[in-house]
């Protein structure tokens, strides 16, 4: 055990001097600011939990039953993202690190580097997944008034099912790279990964749980009743957490020990077998992994043609941008993962019961197209922070190349814009299109959407490759590390600040001239005066979120030192 400590100090010393050091004052401001916001989304998530299950709380004979299907539900949901968060954190920290070489050097055993390494991977992939599912927990304790045993309970459940997931990920990994090499098989567990959301998220969206809360589609009480006392399977850790807590709220704290004791004692056992394991095949399959893993798919990309207008070295730069994005396994496989997200962002609306609604049908449709643009800008934002804001971080180590090539940082960063530009701007394209199909708007919201996403999109790019360039990291292992950095937190915000200043901007304009066209009347010179203004104003608004975020990072990128 000694050996283990000894290995996972520089891990804690790092951390330790780099995020607390009292020198350091740009990281204690960056600390300060992801505090703040961690802390504000905590004590929402709290708000929100108290509110829901005191409502629950307050419906008599069912409200409980609401209250523990939710329980059960929400713990399944988070052993199922704590087994996929810890296969590929254990892939990386297993197989993929770069000071493997130098740990595997050192005159000590395989199954204790192991063992460090998974304690990491186990910490790194479930400490914010049990931090801000708390609130939830914390919330029952309230509304049901448990007592002290009950939230001790909660850190002790919550750690074991961590285990028992960590250790499922590291065992199913270590036997799968003795069959496939680990830079291969990241590649295939993110697409296994993403083909099992998709098949889960259709699973549960057709059987409508919607229904749960209205009780009016079954055919009778009782045949409602048992749909919600459903048992889950006996066998899952799950399963075991949830009676421990169900236990807990009810005061049976012997039951509710004897469940816990299942879970830990399971734990054990998980741990047992994987360092049994770790020591007959681990260092085997990490050999395995230093040979040069083949391309998951293999092909020929080349624009130089389709690119002829450019200048020589302007055209050299951009086709090895698209070279090397298709080369990267970790970067063309999110493709799947974007078009699973149309699908579902598409499903959803098709799924709208629109004539339950309360308000008439041809309004709630064109609110609805209106209040989507700006959420189909919001999904453009999150897939620029994968993409875009990256993209200069790609260049790692070789950035002197670019540094030292005859072609300007400004040509580098509008290379890198337009690249992204064109394809996310067809993206967001098709979402806004296919869910106004499905919403059955008025030709005059179409035509609005499909106009203000094109002006809002090259602004959105603009800022992720910007920001990216001003924040860049390129120690990274990973792209996407370098989106939980500062700059990516501070790109979200000035998007998500951009695309809500142009909704309300538009409002009041849009909301005229759909009243307008619906009772055919003419406007007035003042209306008139504010639409030109208000659409005017958010047109300056992209210019400059396209224009000034680029310059910014051009700025910030010469000074950058390696």
């Amino acid at each position: 055990m000694k050996t283990v400590i000894i290995l996972l100090k520089p891990r804690i010393l790092s951390f330790k001097f780099r995020r607390f050091s009292s020198d350091n004052k740009d990281a204690l401001i960056k600390l300060s600011v992801f505090g703040t916001i961690g802390v504000l989304f905590w004590g929402g998530l709290f708000a929100v939990s108290l509110r829901v299950l005191g409502y629950f709380k307050g419906i008599e004979e069912l409200g409980d039953i609401l209250a523990y299907k939710f329980l059960s539900m929400l713990l399944l949901t988070f052993l199922s993202v704590l087994i996929f968060s810890s296969i590929l954190t254990s892939l990386s920290k297993l197989y993929l690190s770069r000071d493997l070489s130098l740990v595997h050097s050192m005159p000590v055993s395989s199954y204790k580097i192991f063992t460090a390494r998974w304690i990491e991977s186990t910490i790194d992939s479930c400490w914010m997944l049990i931090v801000y599912t708390l609130p939830v927990f914390i919330s029952y304790g309230i509304v049901y008034q448990a007592g002290m045993f009950f939230y001790g309970n909660i850190i002790s459940v919550l750690l074991s099912l961590s285990i028992i997931a960590s250790g499922i990920s590291s065992l199913l990994v270590m036997l799968a790279v003795i069959v496939i090499p680990a830079g291969r098989i990241k590649s295939i567990f993110v697409f296994l990964g993403l083909i099992f959301f998709l098949v889960l998220f259709f699973a549960f969206r057709f059987l409508r749980p919607e229904r749960l809360v209205d009780p009016e589609v079954f055919s009778t009480a009782l045949i409602y009743l048992k749909a919600l006392k459903t048992p889950a399977p006996p066998y899952l850790p799950s399963t075991w957490a949830f009676d421990s807590f169900k236990t807990a709220l009810e005061g049976k704290i012997a039951k509710s020990l004897f469940h816990t004791s299942l879970s830990w004692s399971f734990a054990g056992m998980v741990v047992f077998i994987n360092i049994i394991i770790a020591d007959a095949i681990y260092i085997k399959g990490l050999s395995k992994t230093q040979t040069v893993p083949p391309r998951l798919l293999k092909m020929s990309i080349s624009g130089g043609r389709l690119l002829f207008f450019l200048s020589r070295p302007v055209r050299a730069l951009a086709v090895k941008e698209i070279r090397t994005f298709f080369r990267d396994q970790t970067q063309w496989s999110q493709l799947f993962l974007i078009g699973a997200l149309v699908v579902i962002y598409v499903y959803n609306f098709n799924a709208l019961p629109l004539e339950k609604a309360p308000i008439k049908t041809i309004y709630l449709q064109n609110l609805l197209s209106f209040l989507n643009m700006g959420l189909a800008t919001f999904v453009l934002t999150a897939v620029s922070a994968r993409f875009a804001f990256p993209a200069v971080s790609t260049e790692r180590e070789s950035f002197w190349l670019v540094k030292s090539a005859p072609i300007s940082l400004r040509s580098f960063l509008w290379i890198k814009f337009f690249i992204y530009f064109f394809p996310l701007l067809v993206l967001t394209e098709i979402l806004i299109i296919a869910t106004n199909i499905l919403l059955n708007v008025t030709p005059f919201m179409m035509v609005l959407s499909i106009v203000n996403v094109f002006f809002m999109v090259p602004g959105i790019v603009s800022m992720g490759i910007g920001f990216g360039a001003a924040y860049p990291d390129f120690k990274s292992e990973n792209p996407g590390q370098a989106v939980t950095s500062f700059g990516g937190l501070l790109f979200m915000m000035v998007c998500a600040g951009y695309i809500g200043t142009v909704i309300v901007l538009e409002a009041g304009p849009v909301y005229n001239l759909f009243m307008a066209d619906i009772n055919a009347r003419v406007l007035t010179v003042i209306e008139r005066i504010w639409i030109f203004g208000s659409f005017g104003l958010a047109f300056i608004l992209s210019i400059l979120a396209i224009v000034m975020p680029m310059n910014f990072g051009e700025k910030k990128l010469a000074n950058t030192l390696l």
